[in-house]
C-alpha cells in the first residue's frame, strides 16, 4: 500500500522545492536587476542585460523569485507590476509578442486581433502605454533563445528593432534570458551596445578547490532549508560527492533529488536525511538507468562531468538537429583522479 503524505508534509516539501539559495552568482544577478531598475531614473537610454545559462541551471527559478521578492516589497496593487516576466511568442510574429506582454500585464482583451490594417502601430503604442501605466521597472523576456532557433534573420531584426522601440519609448530596461546561444542577439547592431550587463549561470563543478568550496556552500544553504529537526551535513563527502555524481552539477536535478530524499525522510518520520533515504530516492527517480552513487564509498565513486554545453547548430540539415544537447565525459574517474588530471 502506498504511503500518503499529510497536508503539512506536502507543504514542507513545497516549501523546500521552491526555496532559492542566493549563492554568489544569484546575488550578482539580483544586484544587476536592482541597478538596472535604478539606472532608468537617470539614464536617457535604458541599460539592458543578457542572462544566459544551459538547461537546468535555474534561470527561470531565479527570475520568478526576484519578481515575487520585489512584489512583496511593493505597496499592494492590482495594477502595478514593477517586474514583468514575459517571453517571445514562439513561431509567431513580433505583434504576437507585444500581445503576449499585454496579456502578461492582464490588461489585454482576448477579443482584439493583431495583423489587421492599422492595428500594428496601435498595438505597440498600447503596449508602451500599459507598461508605463503599470509602473513596470524591469521587463524580463524569458526563453529568448527561441528568437535564434525559430526566426529568420529578417524576423530577428524586426524583433530587435521592436524591443529597442519598447525600451526607448517606455524608458524601460530589458533583460533577455535564454540558453547560451541567445547571446547571438548581441550580434544585432541594435543590441550590441545596449547589453551593458552580461551574465552567465553555470553548472557546479568540484574538481578545483574553489569549485568544491562553492558547491559545499551551496549544499549548506540547501541543508539549512530542509525542514527537519536535524540539519543534514550535505557538505560532507559522503553526501556531497554522490550528490554531484547524480546531478553532474545541474541544479534542477540536484533539487529534484533532494526533494525526493526529503519525501522519503518524511514518510519514515525521520529527524534528518539518512544515507538510505538518498539511496531510495535515487532509485525512485532514476531506477536502473544509472548506478546508484550513494551505494559506493565516496573515494571509490567514479563520475562524469559536463564536457560541452548545449549549442545551436545553424548548419543542421533537419530541424531536429538544430539544438545539440550538452555532452558528458565518461564516468571513469574518482574525484582525486579528476583533480590529478586537471
Amino acid at each position: 500500500m502506498t504511503q500518503l503524505l499529510s497536508e503539512h508534509q506536502i507543504q514542507l516539501l513545497n516549501q523546500f522545492s521552491d526555496c532559492l539559495i542566493e549563492h554568489t552568482q544569484v546575488k550578482q544577478i539580483f544586484e544587476d536587476f536592482d541597478q538596472l531598475r535604478a539606472s532608468r531614473l537617470f539614464h536617457s537610454d535604458p541599460q539592458c542585460m543578457l542572462l544566459t545559462g544551459d538547461t537546468g541551471v535555474g534561470k527561470s527559478h531565479l527570475i520568478n523569485h526576484y519578481q515575487k521578492r520585489v512584489a512583496s516589497l511593493q505597496t499592494a496593487s492590482r495594477t502595478n507590476h514593477p517586474i514583468l516576466v514575459s517571453r517571445i511568442a514562439s513561431g509567431k510574429g513580433i505583434d504576437h509578442t507585444f500581445a503576449q506582454i499585454l496579456s502578461d500585464l492582464e490588461l489585454f482583451g482576448s477579443h482584439r486581433r493583431t495583423g489587421q490594417r492599422g492595428l500594428q502601430q496601435d498595438l505597440r503604442k498600447d503596449t508602451v502605454k500599459c507598461l508605463i501605466n503599470a509602473k513596470v521597472e524591469l521587463l524580463i523576456i524569458n526563453e529568448f533563445q527561441e528568437v535564434i532557433e525559430f526566426k529568420s534573420p529578417q524576423e530577428r531584426q524586426l524583433i530587435a528593432n521592436a524591443l529597442k522601440y519598447l525600451s526607448e519609448a517606455a524608458k524601460l530596461p530589458i533583460v533577455l534570458v535564454g540558453m547560451p546561444w541567445a547571446e547571438k542577439i548581441a550580434d544585432e547592431p541594435q543590441w550590441s551596445s545596449r547589453l551593458i550587463r552580461r551574465r552567465q549561470l553555470s553548472y557546479f563543478d568540484i574538481i578545483s578547490d574553489e569549485g568544491q568550496k562553492y558547491f559545499k556552500r551551496y549544499l549548506k544553504g540547501l541543508a539549512n532549508n530542509i525542514p527537519l529537526e536535524i540539519r543534514p551535513a550535505l557538505e560532507q563527502a559522503e553526501f556531497a560527492i554522490p550528490l554531484f555524481a547524480a546531478s553532474k552539477g545541474e541544479n534542477r536535478i540536484l533539487k529534484h533529488l533532494l526533494t525526493e530524499t526529503l519525501r522519503h525522510a518524511l514518510l519514515n518520520n525521520s529527524s534528518t536525511l539518512e544515507r538510505e533515504h538518498f539511496m531510495a530516492s535515487h532509485d525512485s527517480l532514476f531506477g536502473t538507468l544509472q548506478p546508484n552513487p550513494f551505494k559506493v564509498a565516496p573515494d571509490k565513486l567514479k563520475f562524469s562531468r559536463v564536457a560541452k554545453a548545449s549549442y545551436y547548430n545553424p548548419d543542421a540539415l533537419s530541424q531536429d538537429d538544430l539544438i545539440v544537447s550538452r555532452q558528458y565525459t565518461e564516468a571513469n574517474r574518482t574525484l582525486q583522479e579528476w583533480i590529478a588530471a586537471s
